[in-house]
């Protein structure tokens, strides 16, 4: 069932750390195989080209661009320590419409450690868990486009942070309760799909509408809160998840949130509560054994959940007067409401799978969320949904081909908002007109290129609809920002 649950491959690479290094050794790549050199041009060359062919292998096979590190990665795992770093570097280009044309490189470095406490103390159950992040390069969206959907999950501030910080523990029988608590970052485990990890767009990973209705965007990267989290697997086809965080992921949510926490280590527990409850039903199950044949039912995880912040909310449209935020009387501070939710579910299901190969696959999934408060909402509502072949082509068992798209509309009180301000403009004779913000939508073409087991190069294409919603260009302020067209390509490198 590799095509449905096995290598992630997220668009920044961080979900595919993150499950994978709660095992103690490497997942299982399908590598190609080693390059093969005759044995008389062995002879011929000599001891040169004999080293040549052993490093040649070693590329091939292993699952780390540097292998076993000269033994320090057995010598770690003796002890129960699984260290992990990967790079992702990405070069993307605005080539028409947004604020200006034109490219720019970003890239991030992720380091995991994680400490095994049956291996390393004799201690059943237990993880300790260490993230950190090194974010560089540019932004492409901020710098070129303007959209509410960012073109790249791995887009943020320059820094090097601190990320999660955690520990683990399984209880009962068959470990069907775990609790985890310390710093840690919702999108790891809460309204993810696994099969729009694959894609570039921010919004494949958290969600468009939590980005922007939750204080700082909410604990996702590359932010995190202190929190506790609750599994249960009552039986082995449902979880239960509940999540207690800390309401923001910041101390002061009057600025940049990635500016006032810039190291990641601010572990702010002064603010609300962010909780978050999802139900998950999943086939197979933890512990089904399900052999591939035809016959076989098609694998699905379905989710369903909510989530309320307990702070507070600044009102998109009047202020503590009641009067409109445009109108010349206001005094300008908006009307503050004591707690937000929304809803969400999510979908990943397997529609097709191969008779003579089963690792070739086609995979559909979908995203919705809704936000009813409008009054205190930038987004109403958001949602996203795609398809995804495993193994597009044959003998190319790790690669992927992805099409999706996303959808993300601003509340009633924010397009209100913008039809005030004409209003008063209107009132005062001015010729200033600005567009009423609605919805944007972007679609995303991707290709996923196992080059080596420790390598990936991922062509990505997005096409993006009324940018930011309709915002006004701010070289034309009368107009929107025009349709977007952003063409990119991405390299993975686990080290």
């Amino acid at each position: 069932m590799r095509g449905f649950f096995g290598k992630v491959g997220r668009a920044s690479g961080i979900a595919v750390l993150a499950f994978s290094f709660a095992a103690s050794t490497p997942s299982a790549i399908a590598a190609p195989p080693p390059i093969a050199v005759p044995i008389s041009q062995q002879e011929q060359a000599g001891a040169p080209e004999t080293e040549m062919s052993a490093l040649l292998s070693h590329l091939n096979r292993s699952n780390y661009l540097f292998g076993d590190l000269f033994g320090l990665r057995s010598l770690l795992s003796r002890y129960g320590i699984t260290f992990v770093a990967q790079e992702t570097s990405e070069f993307l280009g605005n080539t028409t419409g947004g604020t200006k044309t034109g490219g720019e490189y970003d890239g991030l470095t992720q380091a995991v450690l994680q400490l095994d406490t049956q291996r390393a103390f004799g201690h059943y159950g237990g993880l300790f868990n260490v993230s950190a992040l090194q974010i560089h390069g540019s932004n492409l969206s901020a710098d070129h486009l303007l959209t509410l959907q960012t073109a790249s999950g791995i887009e943020a501030d320059r820094a090097t942070r601190l990320w999660e910080l955690w520990y683990d523990q399984k209880f009962l029988a068959e470990d069907r309760l775990d609790v985890r608590i310390g710093q840690q970052s919702a999108d790891q485990e809460f309204i993810v799909s696994t099969n729009a990890g694959y894609f570039v767009n921010t919004m494949f990973g958290w969600p468009a509408l939590p980005s922007y209705d939750l204080p700082g965007g909410g604990p996702a990267y590359p932010l995190s809160a202190p929190a506790v989290r609750i599994r249960w697997r009552p039986i082995n086809a449902i979880n239960l998840l509940v999540g207690l965080f800390n309401g923001s992921p910041v101390n002061d949510n009057s600025g940049d949130p990635q500016q006032q926490n810039a190291s990641g280590t601010s572990f702010p527990v002064h603010g609300g509560v962010l909780a978050l409850t999802e139900l998950q039903y999943s086939y197979p199950s933890l512990g089904t054994l399900v052999y591939p044949a035809e016959s076989a039912p098609l694998a699905y995880v379905y989710k369903i959940g909510v989530w309320y912040d307990s702070e507070r909310f600044a009102d998109q449209r009047y202020d503590t007067q009641g009067l409109p935020l445009a109108s010349p009387a206001s005094n300008g501070l908006p009307a503050e409401h004591r707690g937000d939710f929304s809803f969400y579910a999510v979908a990943d299901q397997m529609l097709w799978r191969a008779r003579e190969d089963p690792n070739h696959t086609l995979n559909a999934f979908a995203r919705v969320m809704g936000a009813p408060q409008a009054d205190r909402n930038l987004l109403a509502f958001s949602m996203n949904a795609g398809l995804i072949v495993h193994e597009p082509f044959r003998y190319r068992p790790d690669d992927t081909l992805g099409l999706g798209m996303g959808y993300a509309r601003v509340s009633s009180q924010v397009a209100g908002y913008d039809r005030d301000v004409n209003a008063y403009d209107a009132l005062a004779q001015s010729s200033t007109f600005i567009p009423v913000q609605g919805g944007e939508t972007y679609v995303e073409a991707t290709y996923q290129r196992q080059m080596r087991p420790w390598w990936q190069l991922q062509p990505d294409i997005q096409y993006v609809l009324n940018p930011g919603a309709g915002i006004p260009d701010p070289n034309m302020p009368t107009r929107r920002i025009r349709n977007e067209l952003v063409i990119g390509l991405r390299t993975n490198i686990l080290f």
